[in-house]
This record gives C-alpha cells, structure tokens and sequence, in this order.
C-alpha cells in the first residue's frame, strides 16, 4: 500500500491531515491498532467516507504524532486494513 502526503502545506507553516480506514469491528483488532497508532479514535455506526462495512468499525487517526510514516506502513501491513484514505470532515 502507498503512503501519500503526511502533511500539507498551506500558505504558510503545515498542518497535520486526519486519515481512515476500515478494521473488522473485534476487540482484538482495535487493541492491535490503538498499540500503534494510539491517535485512532474508533466510530461504530458510521461508514465514513471510506464505507466501511456493517461487520467493521471506522478508524480515524492524525499525521500529528511522533514518527507517522511508519505508523501508517505498520497500520497499512495489518492483513486486515484494505486502504487508508484522507479523511474530510464536513
């Protein structure tokens, strides 16, 4: 899986990029991905814009933590986590 763009810059400075992703909604995955990416808040009952499937739990994490490239590779090696995409709120 490519990792994109961490950050973006604006104008002036960066700012940091949410991103989200589907796991199968078990208490064994969430614990697996909250040890490494431990900005990952979970929404169950929401798709998200990435339509995450009745049986999944949405997943939304921040670029702004300490060494986020390889937080996202380890995130992207999970044999259960199919994309990760930009997240956009509205």
């Amino acid at each position: 899986m490519a990792v994109g763009a961490i950050l973006v810059r604006p104008t002036v400075g960066k700012r940091a990029l949410s991103y989200e992703f589907c796991i199968p909604n078990t208490e064994e995955n969430r614990c697996e991905v909250q040890r490494i990416d431990p900005t990952v808040r979970f929404f169950s009952g929401s798709p998200g814009h990435i339509g995450c499937g009745s049986q999944e739990i949405l997943c939304i994490g921040s670029t702004r933590q300490k060494d986020v490239a390889a937080v996202l590779r380890q995130l992207a090696e999970l044999t259960y986590v199919h994309r990760i995409e930009q997240a956009f709120f509205e």
